[in-house]
């Protein structure tokens, strides 16, 4: 696979998941998802930036790009496991240079739960503390014998 088989189909799982959301994605969104500076892939890459700069909140963008890459990303491998595999084959692909696309992947959009997810940290902590509460009472225990 190649940088631009490897964005293309990279482009299209998000651009479906994005519908099948009824979200919105605009021809310079999906433009910007080409965005490099480390190859010819993105044509006018200056141009492409300076019109997304204007028009677009990069913080807000990358969190919609990441929230609808991970969806897609769910999506295939309940769908197709081979397809999945084929998503991790172009991020391996991309993962060579230095492309945009990589930044929207890797941007994680804020919890769907953070309460369960503070739960869970909690009682991660909890069960750490009593795992190493027990091992301290057992080396006592078997000291003092």
């Amino acid at each position: 696979m190649n940088t631009k088989e490897a964005k293309d189909f990279l482009v299209e799982q998000t651009a479906r998941q994005a519908a099948i959301q009824e979200t919105a994605l605009s021809d310079l969104e999906t433009r910007m998802m080409y965005f490099t500076e480390s190859d010819e892939s993105c044509v006018n890459q200056i141009q492409l930036n300076e019109e997304f700069e204007a028009q677009y909140d990069t913080a807000a963008y990358e969190a919609k790009m990441a929230g609808l890459m991970k969806n897609a990303y769910r999506r295939l491998k309940k769908e197709n496991p081979e397809t999945s595999r084929h998503w991790d084959e172009a991020i391996k692909t991309l993962s060579k240079r230095d492309h945009y696309i990589l930044v929207l992947w890797s941007a994680c959009p804020p919890s769907e739960h953070p309460r369960r997810d503070a739960f869970i940290q909690i009682g991660i902590g909890v069960a750490i503390a009593f795992l190493i509460a027990a091992v301290i009472v057992i080396k006592e225990f078997l000291s003092s014998k």
